[in-house]
């Protein structure tokens, strides 16, 4: 064989890399068009499919140099010097980055070609709830196979598609045993759950998961311990041998240990999770539900009988059925990590957005669980239609246990919700309307960091208004565009204005913040910033931008020296880019009419203004100019008065400088119908310096282009209040405060017959056994998707709601205590999720990182990573109880998510 091999290696390589992708490309689609159930494909290591597929496709081929050697999979396996037969591969292989799937046909012509191994068959399975999917099976079932009376073992790999009756003859045939004498028995985590005796039903069908152990128990006829290898007798009763069975669990315990699960002062609960590949942000939300302690009793008890086969809403019983295997592993004793692989493919199956190997919101993942084994376990079986009734003035007890009644007519398993009530008031008609709702979980906005407020000065370009200075709230997230809009309302910029947005440096002009959509997280707390009150103008304008600049005199090397610095904050009109603005002239009247507002009142009977005079009035009427924020509107009045006057005076030059294309400055203080050239049109600035004499100072309130304030001064009282963390509390009551709605969440008022922006108040009224928190940490837009890293101060002991219940009927301190969070570290597109949680019977908290499970202080629970909180009412009269051994009266039930 070997001679034959080397002979067809010798033989390939006549063929031109191009007729080998060519033949290997004719195989594959012939293959793919009749593939079918029970069909072989072959696992093969990515990296040398790689290559083998960059040297079938590269231009200029060096055969000699570039051809791959033989395959080599060892790096999929755990034990390359194990029998094919017996290998294993490793438990994190993912398709596309490990392995390539190759259907037979192709396999056997590479392996012809170029030999190597090992050799990985994997066969094609039905998958799905109609069977009519066709799926490979790279992970087939891994059975430890435990032998009793003997105490033998061993390890077998088959099909979850064999059927019971073909594991019962293999395991016959590795022990040598009689068949008519042997029963085997899912001994999952240890313990017999089920007499395997159907012999058709498939081992995916029976819920046998991947390395759990199978008991195999030999059968005698008598108390003697016949022996049942093959020689034996074969005849028996099948009756006194199952009766046999039943008697040997004190035997079995012996041999194998304890056939129950270890609750109580164990280490029961203490097992990891692998990740298959980022899916952090699964293992954490499995690991919280799981150590819910409703949830845990209830799974290990059996749930089978509850499962709503029927519902649409759901999903057939097998999200259920796949959770409570799951969770049945992680409270088994010991603790080698679960591969999670089974519930992650039919949690894919049921929500494709989980699907594949991204990173994903672990509330997301919790709010489609929840939701879906609420409907899978769902008692009622056929839900009723019930019109929901406004309140209509009833009281609120009536009102809130009639809609509770209807949802608990529709919804009733261990998953049950909280109830809110919803007051909804029309600003027009004063209309109210209340409504007691559902709600699967509260998620609660951290309120202190979604906005910031920002300090702007706003500057006319008209000679209209002194500068003014205003502070607005926006979203901390936000954009320009949210800038903008709120600095417009509070100027009162009219329809025909706009503002334009600057930052300052070095009082001169850093950047243009035209763009809307520059995130306001670019601007920083200690800049400074000015916007201009420019005419909305449909042709395209040019930037007339004026720097002031004052005398500095300083020393240097022993000698005075002077110069002209800048000062102040430069100032900014428009100019739309086909005037015929090409005099020094005209410049000179453009500038006067940006610093008109800050003239001394003195200096009006010495300048003359009438040329800017009729500009201003035009565009501002007497008595209607925008100073409505300035503290100087007596002066302003007063210099409009003026201006409108027009009386003759003598004229005031500015000392002005234009720069021009080449850097060089132009004096524009005489010949004033002197033509100038503009910059061309690739600049959209038209830089003019002002040198400010002590002379002109004394003739303009300058102290207003001064001091341009910082977008956030850090005072004392604002220091202290930033160190100061955010409660769980404070956002609760942020989150139950009176807002209007959204624009794009309008009410329509059954009065009014219209849509209206009503306002909501929500309160809590029902609060269930468990209480899901979810802090909102992640901001969604269109545009844009940010993590709030927000410190929040929660309470671990004694959460006190009973101040925030409305139905004040409702007896009892409302208090809650933290067992377990979720945790997201970093940012959005690389996080790491992890799980902090309480073991109740032991009373110690143990962090949850996929596979690493380590014991941590209470005082390490609290961080700026907790994401969702779980938390338990507390009752006095409860005894102690453990996540693992629930002692409750009446139904458990935990609150879902949604």
């Amino acid at each position: 064989m070997a001679e034959v091999s080397m002979c067809r290696r010798r033989s390939s390589s006549s063929l031109s890399p191009e007729e080998e992708r060519i033949l290997i490309k004719d195989i594959a689609l012939a293959a793919e068009a009749k593939s079918k159930e029970g069909d072989t494909f072959f696992l093969i290591t990515q990296s040398w499919w790689q290559h083998w597929i960059d040297y079938v496709n590269q231009e200029h081929p060096d055969v000699s140099e570039h051809r791959p050697a033989g395959i080599d999979n060892s790096d999929l396996i755990y034990d390359a010097a194990a029998a094919e037969d017996t290998v294993d591969i490793h438990d994190t292989l993912l398709e596309g980055r490990d392995y390539v799937l190759l259907p037979q046909q192709v396999w056997n012509q590479l392996h012809s070609w170029y030999g190597g191994g090992p050799t990985l068959p994997r066969r094609v399975i039905s998958s799905g709830p109609s069977r009519s999917e066709m799926a490979v099976e790279v992970y087939p079932l891994r059975l430890q196979l435990l032998l009793f009376p003997k105490a033998a073992h061993s390890t077998i790999r088959i099909s979850k598609k064999e059927t019971i009756g073909e594991l019962h003859k293999r395991a016959c045939e590795i022990f040598d045993l009689i068949p008519d004498q042997v029963c085997i028995w899912d001994f999952y985590g240890r313990k017999r759950h089920a007499l395997m005796t159907d012999i058709d039903k498939t081992l995916d069908d029976a819920n046998i998961q991947r390395d759990q152990d199978i008991l195999v128990e030999v059968l005698s006829l008598d108390n003697g311990g016949l022996s049942a290898s093959k020689g034996a007798s074969r005849s028996h009763n099948t009756e006194l041998a199952q009766s046999q069975s039943l008697t040997s669990v004190k035997e079995l315990d012996t041999a194998y240990g304890t056939t129950g699960i270890s609750t109580r002062g164990s280490s029961g609960g203490l097992t990891g999770l692998q990740n298959l590949g980022n899916t952090c942000f699964m293992n954490s939300a499995i690991q919280c539900l799981v150590h819910t302690p409703e949830f845990a009793r209830y799974f290990r008890e059996d749930y089978h009988q509850e499962i709503n086969w029927e519902n649409t809403l759901g999903m057939r019983g097998e999200l259920a059925l796949a959770f409570g295997e799951l969770l049945r592993k992680l409270w088994a004793p010991g603790r080698t990590p679960v591969a999670p692989r089974p519930f992650k493919t039919k949690l894919a199956r049921f929500a494709p957005q989980f699907s594949g190997y991204n990173q994903h919101d672990s509330q997301e993942l919790l709010a489609f669980l929840l939701d879906g084994l609420h409907e899978d376990l769902n008692r009622v079986k056929q839900k009723p239609y019930i019109k929901s009734k406004d309140a209509d003035g009833r009281p609120d007890e009536e009102v809130a246990d009639e809609y509770w009644a209807n949802h608990i007519a529709r919804n009733d398993s261990i998953i049950v919700d909280g109830q809110y009530k919803s007051t909804l008031v029309c600003p027009i008609c004063n209309k109210v309307s209340v409504t007691f709702d559902p709600f699967m979980y509260l998620s609660l906005p951290l309120q202190s960091t979604t906005t910031r407020t920002m300090t702007i000065t706003v500057f006319t370009c008209n000679g209209s208004a002194l500068p003014s200075t205003y502070t607005v709230t926006v979203p901390k997230q936000g954009r320009c565009r949210d800038l903008i809009q709120a600095l417009s309302n509070a100027s009162s910029v009219k329809h025909n204005e706009r503002l334009l947005l600057v930052e300052i440096q070095n009082h001169m002009i850093q950047r243009f913040l035209e763009d809307p959509l520059i995130l306001l997280s670019t601007i920083k707390d200690d800049d400074h910033l000015a916007a201009y009150k420019l005419p909305k103008l449909a042709k395209k304008t040019k930037y007339l931008q004026l720097i002031h600049r004052r005398k500095d005199q300083g020393s240097s090397d022993g000698q005075i020296t002077s110069g002209w610095l800048p000062y102040g904050t430069p100032l900014l009109s428009s100019i739309p880019c086909d005037d015929e603005i090409t005099t020094r002239g005209d410049i000179q009247k453009m500038v006067h009419t940006m610093l008109f507002p800050m003239l001394r009142t003195e200096s009006l009977d010495h300048a003359d203004i009438s040329g800017v005079s009729s500009a201003i009035a035009a565009s501002n009427p007497p008595g209607n100019l925008n100073g409505e924020a300035c503290t100087d509107s007596a002066i302003s009045n007063s210099m409009n008065n003026e201006m409108t006057s027009s009386k003759p005076v003598k004229s005031l030059k500015l000392p002005l400088q234009l720069v021009d294309e080449s850097n060089a400055c132009i004096d524009l203080s005489a010949g004033e119908e002197k033509a100038i050239t503009l910059p061309s049109a690739s600049s959209s600035c038209i830089l003019v310096y002002t040198d400010w004499s002590q002379k002109l100072l004394d003739k303009y309130h300058t102290h207003y282009l001064e001091n341009l304030p910082e977008v956030f001064n850090y005072g004392p009282v604002t220091k202290k209040a930033r160190t100061e963390p955010l409660s769980l509390y404070t956002c609760l009551e942020a989150f139950l405060r009176e807002e209007p709605l959204v624009p794009e969440d309008m009410w329509y008022c059954p009065q009014c017959k219209e849509r209206r922006q009503a306002s909501k108040k929500l309160d809590l009224w029902r609060l269930p056994e468990v209480l899901v928190i979810h802090l909102k940490r992640f901001l969604y837009s269109r545009s844009m998707k940010h993590k709030l890293e927000t410190f929040v101060s929660f309470p671990i002991h004694d959460f006190d709601l009973t101040n925030y219940i409305a139905h004040k009927s409702n007896a009892g301190h409302q208090l809650y205590e933290l067992y377990a969070l979720t945790n997201h570290y970093g940012n959005m597109g690389s996080g790491h999720y992890t799980a902090h949680i309480k073991l109740l019977d032991e009373n110690r908290w143990y962090s949850f990182d996929d596979s690493h499970i380590s014991p941590i202080n209470e005082d390490d629970v609290k961080s700026a990573a907790a994401y969702v909180l779980f938390y338990r009412r507390v009752k006095r009269e409860d005894s102690f109880v453990g996540n693992g051994d629930l002692s409750c009266g009446g139904d458990n039930k935990v609150v879902s998510q949604k």
